[in-house]
């Protein structure tokens, strides 16, 4: 119905740059918030940047300033350029969106990518 494809994902040491890109596909009708969640290994999912379509952007306190969030709403994609990496931002990355599909339009939900690892090395 609604599938997230992340890419972009791998082994960067720290103080390096990575770039993470999510497309959306499937029976869309509508895609509203886009963004980036990370879990970190024994950690819970926490928010990393969300962007609205309307271009509204939040990002979570410990990526201020080093990471960007951008979306293109015609190819219906996020992504994040990640810079100035720390090891404490190793972790699977999962991309998620707020869509109403063409089937349940008025009902728009949460789908979620399958996660793409990031590891920064000390």
């Amino acid at each position: 119905q609604v599938l997230l494809d992340e890419s972009g994902g791998g082994l960067v040491p720290s103080g390096g740059s990575l770039s993470l890109s999510c497309t959306a596909s499937g029976t869309i009708f509508k895609i509203n918030d886009m963004g980036w969640y990370r879990q970190a290994p024994g950690q819970q999912r926490d928010l990393v940047a969300l962007v609205s379509r309307e271009g509204d952007i939040k990002y979570a306190d410990a990526v201020k300033g080093r990471f960007t969030i951008s979306r293109d709403n015609a190819k219906n994609t996020v992504d994040l350029q990640m810079n100035s990496l720390k090891p404490e931002d190793t972790a699977v990355y999962y991309c998620i969106a707020n869509i109403a599909t063409s089937t349940s339009f008025l009902s728009p939900r949460d789908f979620w990518g399958k996660g793409t690892l990031v590891t920064v090395s000390s």
